[in-house]
């Protein structure tokens, strides 16, 4: 699983793959793979440089 973040409105999500619509703004919006797999991350697994 991922950690998704809408470009539009911030709406975080988790899933395989980004939805074709936000969940949240209902948009058709770019999605940003904020998950992060570098020791930086610490516990979260959340990159904070994204949000």
């Amino acid at each position: 699983m991922s950690d998704w973040k809408c470009s539009n409105c911030g709406y975080v999500l988790q899933d395989e793959k980004p939805p074709v619509e936000c969940p949240s703004c209902k948009e058709k919006c770019d999605f940003v793979d904020a998950t992060c797999y570098i020791p930086d991350c610490g516990q979260t697994g959340k990159d904070p440089r994204i949000g």
